[in-house]
């Protein structure tokens, strides 16, 4: 259960915000609010400059690829106010090819993370002075964070000695390579190997307190005795 103080702060976030943010919940502990992403900008001036908010540190963006839904994309903005020492986070839920309004202008920190959610799942952003790939290569194709993308890439790269240089090519698997059963290793244990992993698990040893057996004497060695 969230603290009182935290209560409040998510009604009185929602009772200013009332035209700019859908709904708030309550994730163990942390207060996530739920705005609309034409006023994100709006939304989080306000955290950063409101006396009772104060979120003044943007920690983070991060993007989540909710493959196969309308609103494909959340936006995750991650902030800290350090008078109260409280951490917020502000969702916002677009489609493929939406175009979000930058941050940059709040704060300078998000120019790096709005790059690099436009390197990874290709989401837009106006405004941004730089949006530009930031982690792959300048001719990459496609965004590797997304749902859909294979594992092993569209391309390849390796050094042509005839070419003296850097050459991409299409990355060709052989069919062995693309037959995955998926099985878990737990599951795939036969009953064999199951009774070995039981039997070993019941073994006792010497050095978990079991006494070990006292060597019998030999019948000559009594006599001589």
């Amino acid at each position: 259960m969230p603290d009182e103080s935290l209560l409040d702060l998510a009604e009185y976030i929602s009772e200013k915000l009332e035209k700019h943010v859908v709904s708030h919940e309550f994730i163990h502990g942390e207060l996530i609010i739920h705005a609309k992403p034409e006023s994100i900008v709006q939304v989080l001036q306000f955290l950063r400059d409101g006396r009772e908010c104060e979120f003044t540190t943007l920690c983070d963006i991060c993007g989540v690829d909710y493959f196969g839904k309308p609103l494909r994309f959340e936006a995750v903005y991650s902030l800290l106010s350090m008078r109260q020492n409280i951490r917020i986070r502000v969702k916002i839920s677009v489609s493929d090819g939406q175009i979000i309004p930058s941050v940059t202008s709040l704060f300078s920190s998000a120019l790096w993370y709005e790059r690099e959610m436009w390197d990874m799942y290709g989401m837009l952003f106006s405004d941004n002075p730089d949006l530009r790939r930031i982690l792959t290569d300048y001719g990459f194709t496609g965004y590797p964070l997304r749902k859909d993308f294979p594992l092993m890439g569209h391309v390849e790269l390796r050094y042509d000695e005839e070419q003296k240089r850097v050459v991409y090519e299409p990355v060709h698997l052989t069919q062995e390579y693309r037959n995955f059963d998926n099985l878990s290793p737990w599951e795939g244990m036969t009953n064999v190997q199951l009774e070995r992993s039981e039997n070993s698990a019941n073994q006792q040893h010497s050095y978990c307190g079991v006494k070990e057996e006292q060597p019998v004497e030999e019948e000559g060695e009594e006599e001589h005795a």
